[in-house]
């Protein structure tokens, strides 16, 4: 390499880890040598492996094998567990905080770089809703997925042992907002799971459940194409989900969720799954954004006007060479930030060693969704394959897809485990609060306050 150089990767997803781990494969010796140094600042010592939340919410994978702890399999990286606060690229400088920085009151920590590479992904894109800051619940990391799970077990149990029918009728209610994979995956895995669970409850049926989707465009499932779009509305309406398209929510206050089209719902349970934004470190750099918040950058993964910083994934907004039409950004999606964060890594070697950048270019392949057990939709290089098919396509490809062969080979266990045994329906919501019964044998009262941890149900 020309020179020493300092890669400071911000987040640890998908294309943070990705890129951590090409990079530390490509520039193995480098490292060796100290002529290379590769800092990654994530807010969790894992990476999630999202398209899996739905099946660990409806317990078909255990929450542990839904992550890949970064620091086993970066092991040539220094991973730091923190938040980038703000970034002065002209300087070359993050402000970073930690649970040390906390702790101490010291304020943010100061990281020098060379070479800066920004995935910090996106965050919940919510709206000014009354009651949804109260009342919503998000699906987007694995402690929501388990916590939403265990919601929904212990709504059935409030149901099947009142005797008030509003209450019943409240805790067996479940709104889902937001016809996208998370959406409607997560829908359709949970409807699955609580309808099996139903046959351990005395006093419960299946038709007792009401499951409404809310979705404000005119189909659901976009990326899968229109006519599996309406398959998969034809399918849940089968399945008695009640699919509001051209539908928004209104409010969710005071436990009512009142949707625009004039329908009232009392309900325990909505779950917000209606879209991300970028995330706010974003805001906090002197690098160029687009009007959607995004990194302006080239097809070669760089910052576009800048030197030395690097984006991809949910964060950048990469034009599509393949497009038919011009001025089309990729999707952010993981098909695009898996490719993506190999060839930001790639790029980065050559940069170090002064040779060519290549161009990413890759055309869509196409989209598989699951709709519960044995059920699916799919629409891979123009073909359409729907049910059984489809599922196994959708288990298959993710299987692939998934991280380490220490994930696949668990991953797969379960399934096979899960083909041979019963479904687990217990649900485990004292996790969230494991105080709560010795606060109460010591004498105190458990605290009914959100848990400090932000990640933590409420």
């Amino acid at each position: 390499m020309k020179e020493r150089a300092r890669i400071l990767v911000v987040g640890g997803g998908y294309v943070g880890m990705y890129t951590a781990l090409r990079l530390q494969e490509k520039l193995g010796q480098e490292l060796r040598r100290g002529e290379a140094e590769i800092t990654v600042v994530t807010p969790d010592p894992y990476m999630t492996y999202q398209p899996f939340l739905p099946e660990a919410a409806a317990g078909a994978i255990s929450p542990r094998h839904v992550v890949v702890p970064l620091r086993r399999v970066l092991g040539h990286c220094h991973v730091i567990i923190g938040e980038a606060q703000a970034i002065d690229h002209a300087a070359r400088t993050a402000t970073v905080t930690t649970l040390a920085t906390d702790e101490e009151g010291t304020g943010g920590r100061l990281l020098t770089y060379d070479e800066l590479v920004l995935a910090p992904g996106s965050v919940s894109r919510t709206l000014p809703i009354p009651g949804l800051a109260e009342h919503g619940i998000g699906f987007k990391t694995v402690e929501e997925a388990i916590g939403l799970r265990n919601h929904v077990l212990e709504q059935m149990d409030i149901a099947s042992s009142t005797r008030d029918p509003a209450l019943r009728d409240a805790a067996l209610t479940f709104v889902f907002v937001g016809g996208g994979y998370a959406g409607v995956e997560a829908l359709g895995e949970l409807e699955d799971m609580a309808r099996y669970a139903t046959r351990y409850y005395h006093n419960l049926r299946p038709e007792d459940m009401k499951w409404i989707l809310v979705e404000a465009s005119d189909r659901i499932l976009p990326e899968v194409g229109e006519e599996m779009g309406r398959y998969t509305v034809s399918e849940l309406r089968r399945r008695n989900i009640d699919v509001r398209l051209h539908t928004r929510l209104e409010s969710c206050a005071d436990r009512v969720a009142v949707l625009s089209d004039g329908a009232r719902f009392p309900t325990r349970t909505v779950v917000w799954t209606a879209g991300v934004k970028p995330h706010p470190v974003l805001a906090a750099t002197d690098l160029p954004l687009t009007d959607r918040g995004r990194l302006k950058c080239t097809p070669e993964l760089t910052v576009q006007g800048t030197t030395h910083a690097w984006a991809a994934g949910d964060a950048a907004a990469v034009p599509d060479v393949t497009a038919a039409e011009p001025g089309r950004d990729c999707a952010p999606n993981a098909q695009h930030a898996v490719r993506q964060a190999r060839l930001l890594a790639d790029n980065i070697v050559h940069s170090l060693r002064g040779e060519p950048l290549e161009t990413y270019a890759h055309k869509y392949a196409g989209s598989v969704a699951s709709l519960g057990f044995h059920k699916g939709v799919a629409h891979v290089y123009g073909r359409r394959i729907k049910g059984y098919p489809a599922w196994f396509m959708h288990r298959a490809y993710h299987l692939s897809r998934v991280p380490t062969f220490n994930r696949k080979a668990r991953v797969l266990a379960e399934w096979t485990l899960a083909g041979l045994f019963k479904r687990e329906i217990v649900s485990l919501g004292s996790l969230e609060h494991p105080r709560a019964e010795f606060e109460l044998a010591a004498g105190g009262k458990p605290s009914q306050d959100p848990p400090d941890n932000p990640k933590g149900s409420s």
